[in-house]
């Protein structure tokens, strides 16, 4: 019997092995399709997407070509700045907000987190219109107006995370600093936000991903030269009448670069904090 169930588990093993490895593929196969044709040139592409580069299509002059049409160090910074002041700022106002929510319990503080969680049902073509004529009409079509319409549509799945995770942390620590003389702002920032890391790192992996990787918004409020971001950049390379595919996916590569390398370092904080959310 025992035999049987060892059998049975180290078949589940394999099946679940088996599977992740598929899924794996299927998901890394896009990347691999990039990689491949960043260094062909453009009678490669269209011969053999898949295959390997030879010795008449193999290129390495698509990366420079790239980098120089991108702009890249300016469009870097663009979506560098926009992404570290939305991603702060959204952290800072949803943390205070769901501590806030959690622990000053009034009539109304239910109500209000409600309203956050709807707030995400709402699809943003609804209001991407009205958006833009209003961004218009008070002069925000830049860059500092795109980070507060950032806020706007971040902080409410933001607001959700965060107040799962803080009614998860012993209120009578709280107390303890406040018998002690800790104001509200030493309390949140000094015995709360520590608390939190797991989750703030999990949110802001979320959120960097999201602006960095946006182009529907940007395209309505910043699309001039000079505010461009990287995802702005990268459609230059796909005009009415011709496609530059071999510059383009080198230009991807270059701008998934640096998402891949943010995620990979904040990844052990976002395994530790799934962990934590399941030991409570």
């Amino acid at each position: 019997m025992e035999e049987k169930r060892q059998h049975s588990k180290r078949g589940r093993k394999v099946a679940y092995t088996v599977v992740g490895i598929v899924l794996g593929c299927i998901f890394l196969f896009p990347i691999y399709i990039l990689v491949l044709n960043s260094f062909k040139n453009t009678k490669g592409i269209f011969t053999d997407v898949i295959g390997f580069p030879n010795a008449t299509t193999f290129t390495m002059e698509n990366y420079p070509n790239a980098f120089e049409a991108l702009e890249y160090l300016r469009s870097f910074m663009n979506s560098l700045i926009i992404t570290v002041v939305a991603t702060a700022l959204i952290l800072l106002i949803s943390a205070m907000a769901a501590w806030v929510l959690v622990r000053y319990k009034t009539k109304t503080s239910k109500v209000i987190f409600l309203l956050f969680a709807a707030s995400m049902l709402i699809p943003f073509q609804c209001v991407m219109l009205p958006l833009v004529g209003f961004a218009s009409r008070i002069g925000i079509m830049n860059p500092p107006g795109l980070i507060f319409m950032y806020m706007g549509f971040g902080t409410s799945m933001a607001i959700v995370m965060f107040h799962g995770f803080i009614k998860n942390i012993p209120v009578e620590l709280e107390e303890a600093a406040t018998i002690d003389g800790c104001g509200s702002f030493r309390l949140f920032f000094l015995i709360v936000v520590p608390l939190m890391k797991t989750i703030l790192v999990t949110v802001a992996v979320l959120n960097v991903m999201w602006i960095w990787n946006d182009y529907l918004l940007p395209s309505l409020i910043i699309n001039k030269p000079g505010w461009q971001t990287l995802p702005l950049k990268t459609y230059l390379f796909f005009g009415q009448f011709a496609k530059r595919w071999d510059l383009a996916s080198s230009g991807l590569i270059m701008c998934i670069i640096p998402i891949i390398i943010f995620y990979l370092f904040c990844q052990k904080y976002i395994v530790k904090g799934i962990t934590d959310g399941a030991i409570k």
